[in-house]
């Protein structure tokens, strides 16, 4: 079973780019993220009707996972949290959830680089 935190974010004018990399599945959050085995992934989602909201769903293991990993790397939370803050007019947590149907080790076998196969 999964864990998930949802975010909420109204996006300043003229910082969608910059923010899309900073929250999207390659920026610095999820950078981060990736050094810990019991996340998961993030999504980042876009509202089609109000361009400057956008929401992040972090998957991770378990709630204890997820915040062990957040005390341990307090620093450097504050220190990205710090970088990206200009980006954005509000910020908010919408909730934590469980209860997805969600196989933990499919996600973190997906997250894994796959050998490719030699041409044949």
């Amino acid at each position: 079973m999964a864990y998930v935190i949802v975010w909420e974010f109204k996006v300043r004018r003229g910082k969608a780019k910059q923010f899309e990399r900073a929250y999207g599945v390659h920026g610095e959050w999820v950078r981060l993220f990736r050094q810990s085995p019991t996340y998961i992934r993030t999504e980042l989602i876009h509202d089609v009707r109000q361009a400057s909201r956008y929401l992040t769903l972090d998957f991770w293991a378990s709630e204890a996972a997820c915040e062990a990993f957040r005390a341990d790397r307090k620093d450097e939370y504050s220190t990205i949290d710090a970088r990206c803050e200009h980006m954005t007019e509000t910020e908010r947590e919408v909730g934590r959830f469980s209860g997805f149907d969600a196989d933990v080790r499919l996600w973190r076998d997906a997250r894994r680089p796959r050998p490719r196969k030699p041409p044949a």
